[in-house]
């Protein structure tokens, strides 16, 4: 116990300041990206958790909703009304699977796969925004992907 007080006090009492947490920058950098992300969604009357599902199925159509949640981060208790609404929108169809009725499988409607075209322009709209060079912006992604992996893990909470 002793020895935790000592490390506590080789900290600079700065360490505690909100612009210096880690955390803080990537929950400030995700409000601005949301907000850069708004405009270009609500023309097309999505929302940024509705777009992260439309990446997932562009990338592979029919999954079922435990798949689609895995994939973007979502519990399906948040993921099913998103998915109500984008089923009323006309982008996605969702049916029980026949050989497990306890599954839905989500796929894409001819609009939905229409609007993946749309997203080239978005991905380029918000390129512009960050200010970032494609080397430069994929540096940063696996930046927080290993970040990400990290704080999975569990580890590194002593």
């Amino acid at each position: 116990m002793a020895n935790k007080a000592a490390h506590i006090d080789t900290i600079p009492e700065e360490a505690l300041s909100l612009g210096k947490q880690l955390c803080f920058a990537v929950y400030s950098a995700a409000h601005a990206f949301n907000r850069a992300y708004k405009p270009l969604l609500d023309r097309f009357g999505l929302t940024y958790p509705q777009y992260l599902v439309l990446l997932a199925l562009w990338q592979q159509d029919e999954m079922t909703v435990k798949r689609i949640g895995e994939e973007i981060g979502l519990d399906s208790g948040t993921l099913s009304p998103l998915l109500k609404r984008l089923e009323a929108a006309g982008f996605v169809a969702r049916q029980r699977d026949p050989g497990d009725e306890r599954q839905v499988i989500v796929r894409l409607t001819e609009k939905g796969r229409d609007l993946k075209s749309e997203a080239f322009g978005i991905l380029i709209d918000i390129g512009k925004a960050s200010g970032c060079s494609l080397e430069e912006a994929g540096e940063i992604r696996e930046t927080l992907h290993q970040l990400t992996r990290q704080l999975n893990s569990g580890h590194g909470a002593d």
